[in-house]
């Protein structure tokens, strides 16, 4: 299809799409909508700024599975193109420098059930995918070098049991199950499973079909190649302290990219003792820039800078202390005089530029929007991928004048069709006298005068933000007649460090107190009714969930997904060995700490009907937590539920299994919160 690239303003482009069509009558949302959206992410731009290259990922209900292809979109006109099929999944497009060649990651499983992820390139004169790489074990990752030619990968070790399966499937037997053999401090991980001695490394292939190089060693995973300009040198991340299990304590190196050198000793760049990550080389070799996490010991409560170190070693220097804003892929500019990076801020996700003369930020992509990935066009324009409360992610174009334009309309069919709500952003003061702010989304489709029932949705983290992005479950609270408040309490993102580390040690207090205020304000601008209220949320949005729901009898109906309540049951089940430790000490020591702030030992106090829901393979936050809260109520007699998914982890996946968790939350508080 094509589409005819627009030169609205931002607010005008956004009205439109989200507007309906001159004949369409429009519609509630409903399950089925949500799953037929279509997610974008991952734009890179051809060397010439002509094309931008794209993710789109969509469900596949008849196969239950999701499949992510790559597209491209003209900047000039909004043609788009699919580059890759539908019967396999490819992602991670990346562009060669000379233009000409479009590599991408895939497993063609369509071709063979047993392919694993390799690199594979379109050449844009024409024909076929090719595959670039033959790994055995597969690739995790790539960076295309300067010269066009070479390749950095990123390869994972074969184990021994990986080995042996793949070498009886190839003599025509039965791969045999083999024992977890365990012997690592961080031994699970949630999505992968029992972790052994394999570990992640880069790699440089000098071309098609060429052996793979090994450049990095050693008992710990490197991670974020990136070619310095001349080619010669690849600054990565890793952590070598003596248990990388025991921190997270990575840090920046560069090793020779001359596979005759190899194995060369790396050089490492950062020393700082907290998280260094994200390098990326400044257009004249002589700067890494990189993000770092200077206070450790606050662990995910710490702001994470955006920082600059000499490519020969020197002195590390953080840029953004005094922004104090959580900084994601810094990218230096084409002329090398600023650096740009997303931030998280007050509900916002922008593209900014660090002035490195000026000693300066300036927003460059901004406004009531979440910007997801970016890059840097010719003469001072950007492509990037931006959502809004009402428009799933799209490819936007900014010129050299600052002006901003959608290319792609990716659900443009389906927004075409429905009406989604628009949330009103909101200051209040809390009863400690803290600003705190709110997203309100206003039930569709309420009779004048009448005041509807409303849901109070708790985000995960606990450090994290409710954007201005797409927020599917808001709108489809929306539809079914509910308010949705969502509030950025204390230990949320977004507003610095201090507000993030308010909750240290100190779960559901401060943080409790915020939401609560949050509905009150809902309330007190008659957008909520007071006497149908409904909480629920997942991961940290589901552990305050069982928090507000031992403090308070308010809410009629309560859905916790993906929760934690007995924390001492966690630790070493969970995945946070070393955060745990960290925040509450160890638990055979300071057993008082972590009994005082468990929810499940106030599990007497809840008298809230109360659903609990997660995924039954999830290590992230195991559903053991939702198996001991459906027990506790069971036992008490407290109108309660517990939904299982089989196999899914901590991001449920199966596009089946999407659906009824929509349906059970909105089934639930309308048995429950509407009493119906």
């Amino acid at each position: 299809m094509k589409y005819l690239k627009s030169s609205l303003s931002l607010c005008a482009l956004l009205a439109l799409a989200a507007s309906p069509g001159a004949a369409q009558e429009m519609r509630a949302i409903t399950v089925d909508d949500l799953l037929a959206i279509r997610d974008v992410s991952s734009v890179d731009l051809s060397p010439d700024g002509k094309w931008a290259a794209y993710t789109v990922k969509r469900n596949d209900m008849d196969k239950d599975k999701s499949f992510t292809q790559v597209w491209m979109a003209s900047v000039e006109d909004g043609t788009v193109l699919p580059m890759t099929g539908e019967t396999y999944s490819a992602s991670d497009p990346q562009w060669s420098p000379d233009g000409t060649q479009l590599a991408f990651l895939a497993a063609r499983d369509d071709l063979d059930e047993d392919a694993t992820k390799q690199v594979w390139t379109l050449d844009m004169r024409g024909g076929e995918a090719m595959a670039y790489t033959d790994v055995t074990q597969g690739v995790d990752g790539f960076e295309w070098a300067p010269d066009g030619q070479r390749m950095a990968l990123l390869i994972t070790d074969e184990s021994e049991n990986d080995k042996a399966d793949r070498e009886a499937k190839a003599n025509g037997e039965t791969p045999k199950e083999h024992p977890y053999v365990i012997d690592r401090l961080q031994f699970k991980e949630d999505g992968v499973g029992y972790l052994g001695r394999t570990y992640t490394h880069i790699y440089v292939i000098a071309g098609r079909d060429e052996a793979p190089v090994q450049l990095t060693f050693g008992q710990q995973d490197d991670s974020e190649p990136d070619w310095s300009p001349d080619g010669m040198e690849i600054a990565y991340t890793s952590n070598h302290t003596e248990e990388p299990d025991a921190n997270a304590n990575s840090d920046i190196f560069v090793v020779s990219a001359d596979t005759a050198d190899a194995p060369s000793d790396p050089r490492q760049l950062t020393f700082n003792p907290g998280t260094d990550s994200s390098p990326d080389w400044s257009p004249d070799g002589q700067t890494v820039a990189y993000t770092a996490q200077t206070q450790p010991e606050l662990i995910w409560y710490a702001t994470i800078h955006l920082a600059t170190v000499p490519a020969e070693g020197g002195k590390e220097q953080v840029l953004t202390e005094a922004l104090d804003r959580n900084v994601y892929a810094p990218t230096f500019s084409a002329d090398g005089r600023s650096i740009f990076f997303l931030s998280e801020d007050s509900g916002t996700q922008p593209v900014s530029a660090y002035d490195l003369r000026k000693k300066s930020i300036q927003k460059v992509i901004d406004g009531a929007l979440a910007v997801s990935s970016f890059e840097e066009g010719p003469k001072g324009t950007m492509a990037a991928v931006i959502s809004t409360p009402t428009v799933p992610g799209d490819v936007f174009w900014q010129d050299r004048r600052g002006k901003l334009s959608q290319v792609t309309y990716t659900n443009a069919d389906l927004l075409d069709q429905v009406t989604l709500s628009e949330p009103q952003f909101v200051d209040f003061t809390n009863p400690d006298g803290d600003t705190v702010q709110e997203f309100i989304y206003p039930a569709i489709g309420m009779a004048e005068g009448s005041v509807p029932p409303a849901i109070l949705r708790i985000h995960g983290g606990p450090v994290s933000q409710f954007d201005y992005s797409f927020d599917p479950f808001a709108q489809f609270y929306a539809a079914n007649g509910y308010t949705t408040v969502m509030v950025n309490p204390r230990g949320s993102s977004g507003r610095g460090q201090d507000y993030a580390s308010a909750i240290w040690a100190d779960w559901g207090n401060r943080d409790f107190i915020d939401v609560m205020a949050g509905v009150d304000k809902a309330v007190e601008m008659g957008l909520a009714d007071e006497d149908r209220l409904g909480v629920g949320g997942w991961s940290y949005g589901g552990i305050l969930t069982n928090y507000v729901i031992t403090k308070t009898g308010r809410f009629k109906g309560a859905v916790s997904g993906a929760s934690e309540a007995n924390y001492t049951a966690n630790y070493g089940h969970d995945i946070y060995q070393r955060e745990w430790v960290m925040e509450l000490g160890l638990p055979w020591e300071n057993q008082s700490e972590w009994h005082r702030i468990s929810p499940f030992f106030q599990i007497g106090n809840v008298t809230t009907p109360s659903l609990f829901i997660g995924g039954g393979a999830d290590w992230n936050v195991p559903i053991l937590n939702s198996e001991e809260m459906y027990q506790a109520l069971r036992k008490r007699g407290i109108e309660t539920g517990l939904v299982v998914y089989p196999g899914e982890d901590h991001s449920i996946g199966r596009p089946s299994f999407v659906a009824d968790r929509y349906q059970r939350y909105v089934g639930w508080y309308d048995n429950h919160v509407k009493g119906e």
